[in-house]
């Protein structure tokens, strides 16, 4: 595989990366838009909020079979467009049933998206020998920046959900389409000293930790994704426009933690460049819980955002580079435990929150995230600083 052919295919999974960062941020920064337009009440909440990663769980395992007949490139050049549309079919109704359909078929498209991608992400650093994994997840966190803002753009406005989504997605949709002509699949290498299942088979003992980890990462990401703007409105008294701030501040420092990242993963191990990890967002989660006011929440939220940006990319890469025969499987397997984390972390905020108090709700995820540390073990020494015993030498420069 050329050079040439793997730099364009890296700037076109990228793309992918930021158009999903885009179009999730414009759906969760603008929940209580939602729950207002379709009259969703505070205990029906988060049942919606549920059904989604429960969907995308479902597809994620289907995707497993679907890229073994077609490959990870054709699931994505098709998944993409499908969460577009269902995005701006959530702004277009106005009854409950709509929707309610717009949300299922955007879960049920989302964990094809988000498995196909990280799939062609894994196999492209191994192509790549070096880590690049967390400079994709950089390009969704700068999505997720644009969306945010756009959707404060639209809350000052007073912007209907349909207006500010159609135009989004009417650029967005061809820009995905066409990227999607440059979609290549890595080569497929061995990694000296990788333990695989037998037959190059996924061993679910192996990678129970590593489905931990993703489960606890997405549980503290949920948090902040579906109850920062809530939490900044009911709990720290905030307008609706200062609420959309919370995710955007997250995903800035998420941003600039995955910037870095790969050349701290490169010098000091993927363990250490986790724990640490860890440790920061535990901290944001703590900041959070005890914020007297909207400001120092933010505050909170953005350490936290610095803390997990690291922990879910280096999760990807460490499956795949622990099963490199069965890479796809491994992580359509571990992407399924996104989805548990958020199918636990939102109605688990919410039922604390209404039962006890949303800000000793924050502290669960705290709690789980530093759990985070004891398996860091599972992304190798600081000696393995690309998940498989070494980094390859480079023989050519691909970008």
């Amino acid at each position: 595989m050329t050079d040439a052919r793997l730099r364009r295919g890296r700037g076109s999974l990228a793309v992918s990366f930021f158009v999903q960062g885009v179009t999730f941020a414009l759906l969760v920064t603008r929940i209580p838009g939602i729950q207002d337009r379709y009259g969703i009440s505070d205990a029906l909440l988060p049942v919606f909020l549920a059904a989604v990663p429960i969907l995308a769980g479902v597809s994620s395992v289907a995707t497993e079979k679907i890229v073994a007949l077609v490959g990870p490139a054709v699931v994505l050049r098709w998944a993409q467009p499908v969460v577009l549309l269902a995005l701006l079919g959530v702004g277009a109704g106005t009854e409950l049933w709509e929707v309610a359909v717009a949300l299922g078929l955007f879960g049920f498209a989302v964990g094809a998206l988000d498995a196909s991608m990280n799939m062609l992400g894994v196999s492209l650093q191994r192509a790549y020998g070096r880590s690049i994994m967390l400079g994709f997840h950089a390009s969704y966190s700068l999505g997720g920046i644009v969306g945010a803002s756009l959707a404060w753009v639209g809350a000052h406005w007073h912007l209907s959900l349909f207006v500010s989504y159609l135009p989004v997605v009417a650029i967005l949709l061809p820009v995905a389409l066409v990227g999607s002509r440059w979609y290549v699949v890595g080569e497929v290498g061995g990694g000296g000293g990788v333990r695989t299942g037998e037959g190059g088979r996924v061993a679910f003992a192996l990678l129970l930790p590593l489905c931990l980890v993703m489960s606890f990462a997405y549980i503290g990401d949920s948090t902040v994704s579906n109850w920062s703007a809530k939490y900044l409105q009911d709990v720290l008294g905030s307008s609706e426009e200062l609420a959309t701030v919370p995710y955007n501040a997250y995903m800035v420092t998420t941003l600039l933690g995955r910037a870095v990242g790969d050349l701290g993963v490169r010098r000091l191990g993927a363990a250490t460049v986790v724990r640490g990890g860890a440790v920061l967002a535990a901290l944001g989660f703590a900041v959070v819980a005890v914020a007297p006011g909207a400001w120092v929440g933010i505050v909170g939220f953005t350490v936290l955002g610095l803390g997990l940006s690291v922990i879910v990319p280096q999760t990807f890469a460490a499956a795949g580079k622990l099963f490199p025969g069965a890479s796809d499987a491994a992580v359509a397997r571990l992407n399924v435990f996104n989805y548990v984390g958020f199918l636990i972390g939102a109605p688990l905020v919410g039922a604390l929150g209404d039962a006890w108090s949303y800000r000793g709700a924050m502290l669960v995820p705290m709690v789980l995230v530093l759990v985070t540390v004891v398996y860091a073990t599972s992304f190798g020494s600081r000696e393995a600083r690309y998940g498989g015993g070494h980094e390859r030498p480079r023989t050519v420069d691909v970008g």
